[in-house]
Order: C-alpha cells, then structure tokens, then sequence
C-alpha cells in the first residue's frame, strides 16, 4: 500500500509541476506599452514581434492579430514591420471617466501552434480640455471700504482631465 500511495504522489506531484510551468510560461513577460491619449492613427505603440519573440515572416505565416476587450479596436498590427499601431484615436476622458488609471488589456492571438499573449496598453492623460466655469460671468458687490487683497470666492471650474492636467484649487 505504501508503495501505491507514493507513486500516486509522484504522478500528482509531476502533473502539478507541468501545470506550474504552462502557467508560469504564460504569464512570464506581460508586455505593458504606455502612451499618451489622442495619438494619431497610425502611431507606433511599441514593436511587438520583438517583445514577443517574433521574427517578422512568423507574423504573417502565424496570422498573429490583436483582439481588444474593450468593444473598439483601437489597435492593430503593422504585418510588415511587426508593429502594433493606433487604429484610431483614444479619448481617455470617454474610455475611462475620472479613473487616474486608464488601461486597456488586449490579447495579442498567434495561429499554427496556437499562442495566447495578454497585453496592457496604458493610456495617460494629455491637458486637451480647457476647464469650465458654471457661469460666464460674476457679479462681486464689494463696499468702498474693502480691505485691499481682500480675497472673494469663486465658485471652482470643472475639467475632465485628471491628475496633473486637471483644475486645482488654489489658495492665494
């Protein structure tokens, strides 16, 4: 019995390694590109052949293309030169709202044998909305006697870029 028992851990204890290695070739190296929002279509991401391994006739022979979980296909890839390219172009603010974070994963498919890459494309925030105040104008009614430097609240404009592009407040 003692003998059984330990073959039987031998056989799950190989099984278990050769789904460690599967899993850990799979996820070893995710790619990550960052780029600023707004780019033109056309722009180079990043040379994805070379980060995946690829010579450029295997893109072609492979079939390799890129599948977007995000609804659109903001991407694709330059079969010539082993690129990935925008397809068109990304306003941050209506992909992702007010998250400081915008990314956007995708799967990079390769046929014949069949490979599965999982990749992020990290979207940044570029300053390309002016902020907005909720009126036009103010009326201040201020009496003759008013200290000078005297300081009058506003009400705070709006912005829909984030971070560093958007309105801060600003004590004087």
């Amino acid at each position: 019995m003692t003998k059984r028992m330990g073959y039987r851990n031998w056989r799950w204890l190989a099984l278990w390694w050769r789904h460690f290695i599967l899993l850990w070739t799979t996820i070893d190296g995710q790619t990550r590109y960052t780029i600023p929002e707004e780019l033109k279509q056309g722009s180079v991401v990043g040379n994805l052949a070379k980060d995946l391994g690829l010579g450029l006739s295997e893109i072609f022979d492979r079939k390799l293309h890129v599948a977007s979980e995000a609804g659109k296909q903001y991407f694709n890839v330059d079969a010539g030169k082993g690129e990935l390219v925008v397809n068109e172009r990304i306003d941050r603010e209506t992909l992702c709202g007010p998250s400081a974070r915008c990314v956007l994963p995708l799967q990079v498919v390769i046929e014949n044998p069949l490979q599965l890459h999982r990749i992020e494309v990290e979207i940044r925030d570029i300053n390309d909305n002016s902020p907005n105040f909720l009126t036009k104008y103010r009326v201040l009614k201020m009496a003759e006697l008013t200290a000078v430097g005297a300081r009058f609240p506003l009400k705070s404009a709006e912005d829909p870029d984030v971070g560093m592009t958007s309105v801060y407040n600003l004590l004087w």
